[in-house]
């Protein structure tokens, strides 16, 4: 079985033999960085899981870029608003590097979901677990410190600083570029 295809078995809970089969139905596509699989004010229904690469889900407010979340190798994205109600997309979602997705139309998913109530119930852990991950995030933002968010970050995806400017990670974080500098040489003084 491919990594990517364990990593998302166990990041959603699911068993890695359903996860095989929906892979199975499922196209690949590659994208070169930069490339969006929807842009902010688009319209996307599809349903994508990383197989490779960085992907940066953020949106523009009054000419601010605002970094909502980011999805590796193993992870779902999609837009909440194409996928829900077949709206425009609110964000953009923007490979970060040269990058490989597999894509399910919502039809085909909802499909796959309706084969059998096991099938059923790993559609449902699958959003559930996108539903904890979005709470964790709207929680970080109370977080005391930012250097513990800036920790846990890390720790959960070391790779990000491979790929990712950084003035897309401090927005993530709800600090500015300034504060992660100073947050970053604090810790590279404490490994040092």
């Amino acid at each position: 079985m491919e990594a990517f295809i364990e990593k998302f078995s166990r990041k959603y809970n699911l068993p890695a033999a359903d996860c095989g089969r929906l892979i199975g139905r499922m196209a690949r596509c590659t994208f070169r960085k930069g490339e969006c699989v929807v842009r902010q004010g688009e319209r996307n229904p599809d349903f994508y899981i990383v197989s490779r690469g960085i992907w940066l889900g953020h949106y523009f407010d009054d000419g601010v870029d605002v970094s909502v979340w980011f999805a590796a190798e193993g992870e779902a994205l999609f837009s909440t608003w194409g996928y829900v109600e077949n709206e425009i997309s609110r964000i953009s979602i923007e490979a970060m590097c040269d990058a490989e997705l597999y894509r399910i139309s919502k039809a085909d998913l909802e499909a796959f979901f309706a084969e059998s109530v096991e099938a059923a119930n790993f559609g449902r852990r699958l959003f559930e677990q996108q539903f904890l991950g979005l709470e964790n995030w709207i929680l970080s933002g109370g977080a005391p410190r930012a250097e513990e968010r800036y920790r846990t970050l890390m720790a959960e995806s070391p790779e990000l600083l491979q790929y990712v400017p950084l003035k897309h990670i401090a927005s993530y974080l709800w600090i500015t570029p300034q504060s992660l500098s100073r947050i970053r040489a604090k810790l590279g003084k404490k490994k040092g």
